[in-house]
């Protein structure tokens, strides 16, 4: 690719140390050429020390209990982008990525982690899964998606779901992702629906204020405008809670009955 886009380190400006750790880990398939992958015109200097890639045979994978194109997952890749999977279905190797950091004041390790990605896409690679985020990629897709200049909107990072409460007429609103950056998954619950694009702008803004680096407390108070009584914090879960994988907090919209 000449002139490629680089991926940019956003700064954390709002950035408070805590004991949260930052996950990382995706998986490409494909049929990869023997060469140093193209990452430096990304402007990546390489996988971070903290990120180990293991090669596989993708025959041999298939048989891993944690594969995850097969089963209930496997199923919703497979409906959501039927392309990719097929592409990633057939390819015969498949690259994982997985790392850990300590919370950090800036995101040099996504910078250096998706230029090797996206140089991985250019020798061979066919298709990316972010289990985080529940999505498989075709190159194309992960292409538009990420490769953009100035960087992607860190949204295009995360997933955003919507989801009914249970035995209510309201909504939930929740997102998975955020262990990227080393933080709690937002979980705004109670919406009513005439609420729903403002909450949806809500969990947006509580998002980004995670993502450059601020970090909620337990019983923190958080006025929002036109909100009355405001909204507190509630912190749970854990990278073994099943709808999250990872700690989140939590907000009640005020006035459910």
């Amino acid at each position: 690719m000449s002139n490629p886009i680089t991926f940019p380190a956003w700064q954390r400006p709002h950035w408070q140390p805590s004991d949260e750790e930052i996950v990382l880990q995706f998986y490409v398939f494909g049929d990869f050429k023997p060469t140093r992958v193209p990452s430096a015109p990304y402007g990546s200097d390489g996988l971070p020390e903290e990120v180990e890639l293991t090669s596989h045979h993708h025959s041999s994978l298939r048989e891993w209990e944690g594969y995850p194109l097969k089963g209930s997952l496997g199923d919703l890749f497979k409906n959501d982008s039927p392309q990719a999977y097929e592409e990633a279905i057939a390819a015969p190797q498949v690259l994982v990525l997985r790392g850990r950091f300590k919370d950090s004041a800036d995101t040099g390790y996504m910078r250096d982690t998706f230029g090797v990605l996206a140089g991985l896409l250019d020798i061979g690679g066919v298709a990316i899964l972010d289990p985080q985020i529940l999505s498989l990629f075709s190159a194309d897709e992960w292409r538009r998606r990420y490769l953009i200049r100035d960087g992607a909107p860190l949204r295009n990072h995360l997933l955003i779901l919507r989801d009914e409460e249970e035995g209510s007429d309201r909504l939930w609103i929740h997102t998975r992702g955020l262990r990227k950056f080393g933080r709690p998954d937002i979980s705004l619950h109670d919406v009513p629906v005439q609420d729903i694009d403002r909450a949806g702008a809500l969990c947006q803004r509580l998002v980004e204020l995670q993502a450059m680096g601020a970090h909620f407390v337990d019983g923190q108070a958080l006025e929002v405008d036109g909100l009355f009584g405001g909204l507190v914090a509630e912190m749970g879960g854990g990278y073994d809670d099943p709808q999250f994988n990872n700690t989140y907090v939590s907000f009640y919209w005020p006035g459910a009955e």
